[in-house]
């Protein structure tokens, strides 16, 4: 029988051992504060920021928050950036994507201070993700290996395909697998023979942003799926649903283990959010990371 892998109650999870944390560090007169900037006035965006304010709240971390327009130069937003990597009471620092078109977004994901850099966007951060070293790993990977290991607590030696090459989750979850053990091909929408490719997979992670595009029938017996995706269609009343990358369905007849969407990654990507920001005020300060929040 095919296990749900239950997204919401794992990031509970998460958000009870961030709070954990964060009272410890209260404790020792340390509060850990997440400054948000969002430019201009995107409609998801401003949910997206609002929700990760409403988070903080309930863990303890303190919000700074920046709401810019979204005429701002790129100058006066790179000043800013400039002026929160220096405030020792922001150690972690939250630039809202996407930009408006006159900024240059990886411009302003370099100008974060690396050891502030909770999304764990910056170079420096994805270098050291690479090589093995300690680097802040990007929620959404986080969040995936997370709900890997709630049904699979040592993937070595299985075969795990990542279905996109997005910096942002492609990339870094693989390289998360690798240092998990797992044996991992990147894959993408132009891969050849990319059916057979998944049929082939232990663990399969849907990254590729493309509705239903990976069919229940490319899934092997017994595979694990993450499902990245958060795609809106129309439904068969006319009414819009949220879909993810995998055909959900089918996928599940075959599949061992399944997240489903929504409910599945979505709702980790903030919890890993808030757990970033507490490794973040410990590492700034010279402390152990505690190991309730450490990515197992």
């Amino acid at each position: 029988m095919t296990r749900l892998i239950d997204g919401r109650a794992i990031a509970a999870d998460v958000r009870a051992r961030v709070a954990e944390a964060v009272g410890a560090l209260s404790d020792r007169d340390i509060a850990p504060g997440l400054a948000t900037v969002l430019v201009g006035d995107d409609p998801a965006s401003r949910v997206y920021v609002r929700n990760k304010i409403r988070a903080c709240a309930e863990v303890g971390i303190r919000s700074i928050e920046h709401a810019l327009d979204a005429d701002i130069s790129e100058a006066d937003l790179l000043d800013l950036v400039g002026r929160l990597n220096a405030d020792p009471e922001v150690d972690g620092i939250l630039v809202q994507l996407p930009l408006p078109a006159c900024i240059d977004a990886a411009r302003a994901t370099e100008a974060i201070d690396p050891r502030k850099d909770v999304d764990g966007f910056h170079t420096t951060n994805a270098g050291r993700l690479s090589v093995g070293l300690d680097a802040m790993v990007p929620c959404t990977p986080a969040g995936c290996m997370i709900l890997l290991k709630s049904v699979c607590p040592d993937p070595t030696g299985m075969r795990a395909i990542v279905v996109g090459r997005s910096n942002i989750v492609g990339k870094p979850v693989a390289q998360l697998l690798l240092a998990a053990n797992c044996t991992v091909t990147i894959a993408h929408s132009r891969t050849a023979d990319l059916d057979a490719r998944c049929r082939e997979a232990d663990i399969v992670i849907a990254a590729v942003g493309k509705p239903e595009m990976i069919e229940g029938g490319w899934i092997g017996p017994g595979a694990t799926v993450i499902d990245v995706g958060i795609n809106r269609v129309e439904g068969a009343d006319g009414k819009g649903r949220l879909v993810g990358d995998v055909e959900f369905e089918t996928a599940k007849e075959v599949a061992g283990a399944i997240t489903p969407v929504p409910g599945g990654v979505g709702p980790m990507t903030i919890a890993c959010l808030l757990r970033n920001t507490a490794i973040a005020a410990c590492r700034r300060r010279g402390m152990a990371v505690p190991d309730s929040v450490r990515l197992a």
